[in-house]
């Protein structure tokens, strides 16, 4: 028998196996960084976890776009009412 044939297969186990592997790294890794990312955005938040997005209502009645520009200085507004009339920075 010749002794090489005993070792043939060796190569190709030795590449599944290296396959598996960082197949296995690879789905870790995806999977592991958005859980690291959520565990510091709530670390910057002091652990609190809120939301400091404010929202509020308006009647139906009244419907209007507020328009912002980045070029604006900040808290500055333009509102476009209904009819046309702007009012605000615009």
């Amino acid at each position: 028998m010749d002794k090489g044939s005993r070792f043939d297969g060796v190569g190709t186990g030795v590449l599944r196996i290296t396959l598996l592997f960082g197949t296995v790294t690879i789905a870790m890794a995806l999977l592991a960084v958005p859980m690291l990312e959520r565990r510091t955005q709530l670390a910057r938040n002091d652990g609190i976890g809120l939301d400091m997005t404010s929202t509020g209502s308006i009647s139906r009645s009244h419907i209007y776009t507020v328009e912002r520009s980045v070029l604006q200085a900040p808290g500055r507004s333009c509102i476009i009412h209904q009819d046309g009339t702007r009012e605000g920075d615009c």
